[in-house]
């Protein structure tokens, strides 16, 4: 594989995210770089951000009906993904790599890896509710 050229963008990109923990969208990622590049394009952020997940520099966190959050750390971690506002959090947990010794007794292939989301409805939503009710 080639080098990458170097890209000022890409490199606000990364930055960004690298000073962020709530995984944000490219649309909220578009909004803060415009202060500092106001002729950013929101096609670039997307192709920028397609482009790092793709090569392993940042992680893409689909969210099911919203929009893909990102996320800069890139080794194994879980994540909390409300199914409510589609905000997208950390979840700290003991490992759980023995979900690859279960996987692999139901498999007829070699289990290399896995990802684990975990869906529900985040804290600030069940306040919401509770106060309509």
């Amino acid at each position: 594989m080639t080098a990458l050229k170097y890209s000022r963008q890409r490199e606000a990109i990364k930055t960004f995210l690298s000073g962020r923990t709530d995984h944000p969208t490219a649309d909220i990622i578009y909004t803060n770089l415009r202060e500092e590049y106001p002729n950013i394009s929101l096609g670039t952020v997307y192709r920028n951000l397609s482009l790092l997940a793709d090569i392993g520099e940042i992680q893409r966190i689909p969210t099911g009906s919203g929009a893909d959050h990102y996320d800069s750390i890139v080794k194994k971690h879980q994540h909390f993904i409300c199914t409510h506002c589609h905000q997208v959090y950390d979840l700290p947990m003991e490992n759980i790599d023995s979900i690859m010794e279960l996987a692999s007794k139901n498999s007829p292939g070699r289990i290399e890896s896995y990802l684990a989301n975990f869906y529900g409805i985040c804290e600030e939503c069940l306040k919401n509710d509770s106060k309509e009710e």
